[in-house]
């Protein structure tokens, strides 16, 4: 059983690069896998393996300047997670485009699990999701706004758009693990919004605290790793990657015409050209002459 931990934290490292060779190093003598990034802002990333070896790398991490609070979330899985590990160094820790927004400075108002269904069923609360389409494709909480982005970094245009919706509106707003609203709530106090709230711990907090016979929350969570989709317990889900655009699909969909193993699914089948399909199956190819190998 391989222990997973996904952890953020905002601090201020002023040699990130610095920070990243004895953190690679623990983690590769530890043998654990998974990425973890490294900005000036501070560190995200999930990481896997034996329960000794995270907590040894947990406690290098509190110990780097200003994440003596580092929270993190811990779930299992009986299969590898991840393949190898990372440390890479980035200029956002979660990348949201906008020099201004300092969640150490202020964020919006924390909500506990437990206290989330009360709050997002007030008539004068707007519930946003703050992940990408793909995720909320595959869950979400009950009566949410979907801004339909591609990326965090169009979440202030979109906000921008869209703010005439939410007038005299309290704003609640979620992510898989907090780390997106930590910005997302900054950002909207940035733009004179009073009344902001985000789920603390984020939906993975949810679905571990709150009893299904409890929960608002339907459908599957998105993760970003092997197990692509987690539900309340954090179970593992149905849910398996289609390696030709990276978006979760279900098992049933691989017997559609147009799925192609590495290749394509339904979603991205009219996305790629002639060319990056042929460039994907000789991946494909590669990849399973390796499994072959014992690679």
């Amino acid at each position: 059983m391989y222990t997973i931990a996904a952890l953020y934290h905002f601090a201020r490292f002023d040699d990130p690069a610095a920070l990243k060779p004895p953190l690679l190093a623990l983690c590769q003598a530890q043998g654990i896998t998974g990425t973890l990034l490294l900005a000036r802002e501070g560190v995200n990333g999930t990481i896997a393996g034996e329960a000794a070896g995270i907590e040894a790398v947990i406690a290098h991490l509190r110990a780097l300047p200003g994440c003596a609070d580092l929270e993190w979330k811990i779930s299992h899985s009986e299969a590898p997670p991840f393949g190898k590990m990372k440390v890479r160094l980035k200029r956002e820790i979660v990348t949201m485009g906008q020099p201004d927004v300092d969640p150490q400075a202020a964020t919006g108002h924390y909500v506990a699990p437990v206290d989330w269904n009360d709050l997002i069923g007030r008539d004068d609360v707007a519930v946003i999701d703050t992940r990408n389409d793909y995720e909320v494709a595959i869950g979400t909480f009950e009566g949410a706004i979907d801004p339909q982005t591609q990326s965090f970094g169009e979440f202030p245009a979109w906000w921008e758009q869209n703010k005439h919706r939410f007038h005299n509106k309290k704003i609640a707003m979620f992510c898989t693990g907090g780390i997106r609203c930590e910005k997302s709530t900054n950002f909207l106090l940035g733009q004179g919004v009073e009344d902001v709230y985000h789920l603390k711990g984020g939906i993975l907090k949810y679905l571990e605290e709150v009893p299904q016979e409890q929960s608002t929350w339907d459908g599957s969570c998105f993760v970003f790793d092997n197990r692509v989709s987690v539900g309340h317990g954090l179970k593992e889900g149905p849910h398996m990657l289609c390696h030709g655009c990276r978006r979760p699909i279900l098992p049933q969909d691989t017997a559609r015409p147009e799925y192609e193993p590495g290749v394509s699914c339904h979603a991205c089948i009219d996305e790629t050209s002639p060319a990056d399909k042929a460039r994907f199956r000789e991946r494909q190819k590669q990849m399973t002459l390796a499994r072959q190998r014992g690679d």
